[in-house]
C-alpha cells in the first residue's frame, strides 16, 4: 500500500472527458399555408387602364388594395405594441412594489460558521433548511392591539421567537420535515450580536426563544447549535403578519374536537370545522392553554395543523391560478414578513415556493423536537435523548414517509449495498483510496480497515482533487460486483455507488467530509426512532382536528376551569369564528 502523505484534499487528479456528439438540427416539413419567410404569399396586382383596372385572366375575385390592408397591419401592430408595453410596465411595477415591501437582514452575524454548512448528496444537489419565526414583539401600535400587553410598557423594542420552525426540503425536493423547537426549551445561546440595533450578549443558558433579542441571525445561531442542523434561510412573522397572511388566502379551515375557550388568546369556537380569518387565525396559532395540556407542546400540534391546512389551500384548484388572489397573497406575504439578505428578493421568493411545492403533501411530515422536564425548572423543557435522532434524520436528508406517504420505519432511501453482493473474494479485490476531507490520515484509516478485512495488497492511498462533501465510491465497467462487496464491507450505502464511464476500470474510494471519522460509513438514523413520541402528522391528514385540553387550563372570573367549561361559561362572548 502506497500512501503519498494522505495530506487533506487538494492536489489534483487526472480525469477522463467524455466525447460529447455533435448536435444535428434538421427542420421539419413546411405546414400548409405557411412561407420561410414568416410572410404570406404575395399577390400581383392588377394594372389599370383608363379609369378601372381590369382583372387578371382566371381570377375568382377583385384584389384589395394594398394601402388599405397596410393601414389595418399598421393599427393593430401599433395596438399590440400598447398593449405589450402597458403589461410590461403593470409587471415591472408589480415586481418594484414587492421588493419595496421585503425586510431583508444577514443569515449570520459574520462571527464563524454559527449557520453550518449544507452536504451535498450523491448528484451535487444540496438541501434547503428554513427557520421560520413567529414573533412576540409589540414593536408597533398594530401588534400592541392585537397581542395585548402594552396598556403599561407600551410600544416595545425587542422580541422573542415563540414559534420555531425548522423546514426541511429535501435535496431532490421529494419530501419535506418541518420540526417545531418548543419556545420553553431551556438551551446555550451563544455570543451574537444584532447587525441592525447593535445589541450584543457573550452568551448565556436560557430559553431558546430569547434569542431573538439579539437579532435573527442570533436566533439562527442558537438553533444550528442546539440541533446541528445548518440553517440555510429564515422568515420571521409578526402578530399582524398572521392575520394579514390568513386573509389574504381567504380563510383557513381548522377543525376542533371539542367546544373550547382560552381565556388567555380569546380563541373561542365551538366543537367542529370552521374557517379561520384574521384575528381568530391567529388566536389560534397562539393559544397553548385550549389546546394539549395546557403547555407550549400542545400549542404545536395545533400550529401543525394550521398550516397542513394553508398548504393544502395554496395547492388546491384556484388559489395560485387566481391573478387577484396571487397579488393578494403575495403583497400580504412580502409586508408580512423579514427574511435573510439570501431570500432578499421576490425571484428568489418565488424560487423557494416553487421548491416547497413540488412535495406532495403527503410526504410534507410535521413533528415536535422531543423534550423533557428541565431538572431545574419543572416549568422549562430540555431535548430529550430521542431527539438527537430526529435532528440526524434531518441533517442528514432522510425523508419521514415512504414514496406513498407512510411514516418509514427505517431508513429506506439509505439502505445499505445489497447484501446479496457478488462472489468476488475479497482478496481479489483492490481500491485506491483518495482523501477529500481536511482530516489528515483519513484514507490510510480507511485502507488500513479494508486490508485487514481481506481486501487485496494492491489497495491504495492518496488525496482527491479537492475537498468533497459525499463520500461515493466509483467503479469501471464491469467491476459492479467488486463495488457492492467493498460498500458492503464499509457500511456504504449503494446510493454512493456510481459507475465511471467506459474507459475508467478499477474501484476508487473518494472519502467526503460526511465521513470524517471511523472505519465504517456512518449508519443513518433510525427513523422510527427518530419519529418516537415527535407527534408526527402529514400535511394531507385533512380530517384531524385539535385536541382540546381535559385539564383545566384556562381561569374564567377567577375560577380555573377547563377550555370547554369556560365555553359554555361564557354565553355573553362571541365566538371567534362561525
Amino acid at each position: 500500500m502506497t500512501d503519498p502523505g494522505d495530506a487533506p484534499a487538494g492536489n489534483a487528479t487526472r480525469s477522463h472527458a467524455r466525447g460529447v456528439p455533435r448536435q444535428r438540427h434538421t427542420s421539419g416539413p413546411a405546414t400548409s399555408g405557411s412561407a420561410t419567410s414568416g410572410h404570406a404569399p404575395s399577390r400581383s396586382a392588377p394594372s389599370r387602364t383608363g379609369s378601372r383596372a381590369r382583372p387578371k385572366v382566371g381570377a375568382g375575385r377583385r384584389a384589395r388594395p394594398v394601402g388599405r390592408g397596410r393601414r389595418i397591419l399598421r393599427t393593430a401592430a401599433i395596438s399590440l405594441s400598447v398593449l405589450v408595453l402597458a403589461t410590461a410596465g403593470v409587471g415591472w411595477w408589480f415586481y418594484e412594489h414587492l421588493n419595496g415591501n421585503l425586510h431583508s437582514v444577514p443569515l449570520t452575524d459574520g462571527s464563524g460558521d454559527s449557520a453550518g454548512k449544507e452536504k451535498a448528496d450523491a448528484f451535487g444537489r444540496t438541501p434547503i433548511n428554513l427557520l421560520v419565526v413567529g414573533s412576540d414583539g409589540r414593536t408597533n401600535a398594530s401588534d400592541c392591539k392585537l397581542g395585548g400587553g402594552c396598556s403599561q410598557t407600551g410600544v416595545q423594542t425587542g422580541s422573542n421567537a415563540d414559534v420555531e420552525m425548522v423546514m426541511h426540503i429535501s435535496a431532490d425536493r421529494s419530501n419535506a420535515t418541518v420540526m417545531s423547537i418548543p419556545r420553553d426549551t431551556v438551551t446555550t445561546v451563544p455570543a451574537c450580536k444584532d447587525t441592525e440595533t447593535g445589541v450584543s450578549t457573550n452568551g448565556y443558558t436560557g430559553m431558546v426563544n430569547s434569542a431573538l433579542q439579539y437579532g435573527p441571525a442570533c436566533q439562527v445561531a442558537t438553533v444550528h447549535r442546539l440541533t446541528g442542523i445548518p440553517i440555510d434561510h429564515f422568515v420571521k412573522l409578526d402578530f399582524s403578519g398572521v392575520v394579514k397572511m390568513s386573509d389574504a388566502v381567504g380563510g383557513v379551515s381548522a377543525c376542533v374536537d371539542k367546544d373550547v375557550y382560552d381565556t388567555y388568546s380569546h380563541l373561542k369556537l365551538a366543537q367542529g370545522t370552521h374557517t379561520l380569518k384574521g384575528v381568530a387565525a391567529l388566536e389560534f396559532v397562539r393559544s397553548r392553554h385550549g389546546f394539549g395540556d395546557g403547555s407550549d407542546l400542545g400549542r404545536t400540534y395545533s400550529q401543525h395543523l394550521f398550516l397542513s391546512s394553508m398548504i393544502r389551500k395554496f395547492k388546491s384548484a384556484g388559489t395560485l391560478t387566481d391573478p387577484t388572489a396571487v397579488y393578494r397573497l403575495a403583497d400580504a406575504a412580502t409586508k408580512a414578513l423579514t427574511v435573510d439578505t439570501g431570500l432578499g428578493s421576490i425571484r428568489k421568493l418565488i424560487g423557494l415556493a416553487a421548491d416547497v411545492d413540488k412535495v406532495p403533501a403527503k410526504r410534507i411530515t410535521f413533528t415536535t423536537m422531543q423534550t423533557a422536564p428541565d431538572p431545574g425548572d419543572s416549568n422549562r423543557l430540555v431535548p430529550a435523548a430521542t431527539a438527537q435522532s430526529l435532528f440526524a434524520t434531518i441533517a442528514n436528508d432522510q425523508s419521514l414517509t415512504n414514496s406513498s406517504g407512510d411514516k418509514t420505519a427505517a431508513a429506506s432511501a439509505t439502505a445499505k449495498a445489497s447484501a446479496s453482493a457478488s462472489a468476488v473474494p475479497a482478496a481479489q479485490i483492490a481500491v485506491t483510496v483518495e482523501n477529500g476531507t481536511t482530516v489528515i490520515g483519513r484514507a490510510s484509516a480507511v485502507a488500513t480497515a479494508l486490508l485487514d478485512k481481506g481486501f487485496s495488497s494492491g489497495t491504495t492511498t492518496g488525496n482527491a482533487a479537492g475537498t468533497t462533501s459525499t463520500t461515493t465510491l466509483t467503479y469501471g465497467s464491469g467491476y459492479k460486483a467488486e463495488a457492492q462487496t467493498a460498500a458492503k464491507a464499509l457500511g456504504l450505502p449503494s446510493s454512493h455507488l456510481k459507475q465511471r464511464d467506459a474507459t475508467g476500470t478499477g474501484l476508487t474510494l473518494v472519502i467526503g467530509t460526511d465521513w470524517t471519522s471511523g472505519t465504517a460509513y456512518p449508519a443513518p438514523a433510525d427513523t422510527k426512532t427518530a419519529t418516537a413520541n415527535a407527534h408526527a402528522e402529514t400535511a394531507d391528514q385533512s380530517k384531524t382536528c385539535a385536541k382540546v385540553s381535559p385539564y383545566r387550563t384556562v381561569s374564567l372570573n377567577g375560577v380555573a376551569m377547563t377550555p370547554t367549561q369556560a365555553y359554555r361559561a361564557a354565553t355573553g362572548t362571541k365566538d371567534s369564528a362561525p
